[in-house]
């Protein structure tokens, strides 16, 4: 049995043109091969756009059924109609319908497999990416269903109920490809934390590193990580009277990649030796090599954190800094994986909550993650500063897999902060040094636009902490 024919003919009907149907003879062998093909499409790409290792999961083929019964239907109605109107002459059978809509949606399908595997292999990948791929994949989804329409359109006998069925069948098909999920063959290790962050997909891999490792659980292991959040906040100096110190807590929650334990180790570092707080930093990361050494990067331990942080400091003059940095979500959320571990996503109004209830006056907030502008409303204050690696329209760029640090957490804490004690002005030069190096990266959603928020009160606080900084021999710190 020759393909050749239904596709070309299928091609035909996706132009718009009628098809010649009096050389098509669908028998069910042809249904089963077309529907397998465009199966196989699916599973093909779907492996293909998973990197690494990835489990079957043959489940998947009982999802997505419900359009082509819908489509099946429309095709028995309307031939059934042709049928019962004895002046028309013999036209399609069902299956030679049902198959030509089959050839139109495996073409449209293999485009699509093509365009999805270019973006992934030779396109620079970026939020933008998701989205002209997303109107791509709706555009295809509106064309097939008009396609459709007017090949239906052409085969019905011309009676009212039969052109009404043929417009319910469009609309509805449009509709479920909309509102049912994609059916899935295919699940990495990571799949049930990454999926809510499109992020993931944003970031430039250019600087070489390699990925995380995988948490290999034991009862060694779960021992040692359950003593280091008691060690870690019992070793915090409580603050000196007249005296504005810093404390810190740096959190990277997401450990499919090693960029953010990197950043949170730098930042840790850069304060402890530049901002004088030795014993009053506390590193929370979720890395498969340092289980044993720093508390896990979890809601609790940072909740836990935070109270501890505000039991041994002045909260009348001493500051609290914190460094999230993970993937971020349009609606604020800060994205958490560590498998096998099941983790809650930190969001801005938790944050907040959790300041307040401990009575932490003054705050230093620094989110490094897409979309992180969406956190500078609900951390706002008088006696906060907040700043973030982009605003709440754009993705931050740099924590990719393959990058050392996020582009904000190198210009920020590898770079500024090592020539200035002050805050604003090193978020002030940060900002020029980052739209050009997201430009030569080949960003394309443009600039990540990194915002800051400075109430007044903490303003003030900042300046006598960098007056005493500046004072200070670089051997005291």
């Amino acid at each position: 049995m020759s393909l050749r024919p239904w596709l070309r003919e299928g091609a035909r009907t996706l132009f718009f043109r009628p098809p010649h149907t009096a050389a098509l003879h669908a028998r069910p062998s042809t249904v089963l091969l077309l529907l397998a093909l465009m199966l196989g499409i699916v599973i093909s790409v779907q492996r293909l756009a998973i990197d690494g290792p990835a489990r079957f999961d043959p489940s998947a083929i009982h999802s997505g059924w419900l359009a082509s019964l819908l489509a099946l239907g429309t095709c028995w109605i309307l031939v059934r109609g042709r049928e019962d109107s004895a002046a028309l002459p013999e036209g399609p059978s069902v299956a030679t319908l049902f198959s030509l809509l089959l050839a139109q949606q495996l073409l449209l399908s293999m485009l699509l497999g093509l365009v999805y595997l270019a973006a992934m292999f030779w396109v620079p990948v970026s939020d933008a990416v998701d989205v002209v791929l997303d109107r791509v994949w709706l555009t295809a989804l509106l064309w097939s269903a008009l396609a459709a329409l007017v090949l239906l359109w052409r085969e019905a006998p011309r009676r009212a109920v039969l052109h009404a069925a043929i417009v319910v069948y469009g609309v509805l098909s449009v509709v479920l490809q909309l509102v049912t999920p994609e059916a899935r063959f295919w699940i990495a290790p990571a799949d049930a934390s990454a999926d809510a962050f499109e992020e993931r997909g944003s970031q430039d891999d250019s600087d070489g590193r390699g990925g995380a490792e995988s948490l290999a659980l034991s009862q060694e292991s779960i021992e040692a990580q359950a003593r280091t959040l008691p060690i870690a906040l019992g070793a915090l100096t409580p603050g000196r009277p007249g005296v504005v110190e810093l404390y810190a807590i740096t959190f990277a929650p997401y450990a499919d990649e090693d960029v953010f334990s990197r950043e949170v180790t730098l930042v840790s570092e850069l304060m402890r030796n530049r901002f004088d707080a030795r014993q009053r930093v506390v590193q929370l990361q979720n890395h498969a090599r340092s289980v044993a050494d720093l508390p896990w990067a979890t809601s609790l331990n940072l909740h836990r954190a935070i109270q501890r942080m505000a039991a041994v400091m002045n909260r009348d003059e001493d500051i609290l800094f914190i460094h999230l940095t993970s993937h971020g979500a349009r609606d604020g959320r800060l994205a958490a994986s560590f498998e096998p571990l099941a983790l809650d996503s930190v969001t801005p109004q938790q944050l907040n909550t959790w300041l307040d209830e401990a009575g932490v006056r003054y705050r230093v907030l620094s989110i490094s993650a897409c979309y992180s502008g969406s956190w500078i409303a609900p951390l706002s204050g008088p006696g906060t500063l907040v700043m973030t690696a982009a605003d709440a329209d754009h993705t931050s760029y740099g924590c990719g897999s393959l990058s050392s640090l996020t582009f904000f957490g190198r210009a920020m804490y590898d770079e500024q902060l090592r020539r200035t004690h002050s805050f604003e002005e090193a978020f002030a030069a940060v900002r020029p040094v980052i739209e050009q190096r997201e430009k030569e990266a080949g960003k394309t959603d443009g600039y990540s636009n990194p915002q800051i928020a400075v109430g007044e009160s903490i303003r003030a606080s900042l300046g006598q902490l960098q007056q005493r900084l500046d004072a200070m021999p670089v051997s005291a710190r």
